[in-house]
């Protein structure tokens, strides 16, 4: 029958200040996951794409699984020829082109 004080008072809602003030810190680890993780990487990837666009014949390069060629034919939009040794050909990806090492 008898409340307690503690009981009886009421909640109170915490209104706009208590919504926004939990969002901030929230906020900003967005923005620095931003800044450090997805900005960098959208860079670099702009680099290579530059970079894998700017091949020529002759341009000595390096490719992902370690094998350095000199291109000798660009067949499409999506494919290259490079030159390992004397005589001896492969087609590879452009995109898997790591670096040019020497232009021509």
């Amino acid at each position: 029958m008898f409340a307690s004080p503690a009981f009886a008072q009421a909640t109170g809602s915490g209104g706009f200040g208590a919504t926004f003030g939990s969002l901030v810190p929230l906020l900003l680890i967005f923005l620095i996951m931003y800044f450090i993780i997805i900005r960098p990487q959208q860079k670099k990837a702009k680099e290579h794409k530059l970079m894998v666009d700017a091949l020529k014949r002759g341009d000595q390069v390096l490719t992902q699984g370690g094998i350095i060629g000199k291109v000798s034919k660009i067949k499409d939009d999506n494919e290259i020829e490079v030159e390992i040794s004397a005589n001896t050909k492969v087609r590879i990806v452009r995109s898997t082109v790591v670096n040019v090492i020497n232009k021509s």
